[in-house]
């Protein structure tokens, strides 16, 4: 059998960062939590913690860490089903989730604010792209996950969010400027850009479609949905901007599309853990019920 309380300790550390503030916040000495970790790695036989700053679960130790969640989450529908079990009244349980930055910005947001305003829950909220939001479930890291991905990894369920719509877009200016003669593969070698990080394609996916092979594009990096935007109405760069970001913006005329009528559009996927749990479902149902109300209907 495990140690649940090494298994909180080992828990604490990985969501505080480090053995001091994760003893504050189990009010015991950080020797007691180094104690309970070196204990439980004895126990399963290998490293738990990569002791950096801040500290990281090894893959290992994301798994544990995942099924300390599914514990608390297990917990949590048995106190509410018996309140006598909550000795210290009600508690709230940890519920890791990774999401990509422009379902954040745009439609997601609003809806795990309210579910996490009217349920016992802490939302732990990771951001990367959407593409590879699945491999943070697949590792442990997570419980759920909004990913472009349809095929649920073993012991997840994947349901059909939605696709979100991005539209190639750019200042007036910066149309003028790099653009005047048309888009192709010659002006979009040679004009700016934009990018979330090192992960995101897809710019490099709308040129290929456009341009039938591969275009080689300078970039700026910004990962911030909101400051793609900004940069992009300053005249910085080109990128792929959700539609329901920019849609102010193109209708005042302070952004243009690149090209009118060539959208992408990302079909995304809502994955979960197979944990029983009533708050882990509740949550996938308002998510579920957001996405019906602003994303294109699944295919």
């Amino acid at each position: 059998m495990l140690d649940y309380a090494a298994l909180a300790a080992l828990a604490a550390v990985i969501r505080e960062g480090s053995f001091e503030r994760a003893a504050r916040a189990l009010h015991v000495t950080p020797s007691a939590i180094s104690q309970r970790i070196r204990l439980l790695e004895e126990r399963v036989g290998c490293a738990l913690v990569i002791r950096d700053q801040p500290c990281r679960a090894t893959e290992t130790g994301r798994r544990l860490c995942q099924h300390v969640d599914q514990v608390q989450l297990l917990e949590q529908d048995l106190q509410g089903a018996l309140p006598a079990l909550a000795a210290q009244g009600p508690s709230r349980a940890s519920v890791p989730i990774a999401v990509n930055a422009d379902s954040l910005a745009t439609w997601l947001a609003p809806a795990i604010a309210d579910f996490a305003a009217a349920h016992p829950v802490l939302l732990q909220v990771a951001v990367d792209d959407q593409d590879h939001t699945a491999e943070w479930l697949r590792s442990g890291a997570v419980l759920a996950a909004v990913s472009a991905t349809a095929r649920p990894a073993s012991g997840c369920n994947s349901r059909p969010l939605g696709a979100m719509r991005y539209l190639a877009a750019a200042s007036p200016a910066f149309m003028q400027r790099h653009f005047a003669h048309g888009v192709g593969a010659a002006s979009l070698a040679l004009a700016p850009s934009l990018v979330f990080n090192t992960k995101d394609e897809l710019q490099s996916r709308w040129v290929r479609r456009l341009c039938h092979r591969h275009v080689e594009l300078p970039r700026h990096t910004l990962p911030s949905s909101h400051a793609f935007v900004t940069a992009a109405l300053a005249g910085m760069g080109w990128g792929l901007h959700p539609q329901a970001l920019i849609q102010p913006h193109l209708d005042n005329g302070s952004l243009v599309e690149l090209l009118p009528d060539s959208p992408l559009d990302v079909p995304l996927h809502w994955h979960t853990a197979r944990a029983a749990s009533s708050l882990l479902d509740g949550l996938s149902g308002a998510i579920l019920s957001a996405a019906r109300n602003s994303l294109l209907p699944p295919r």
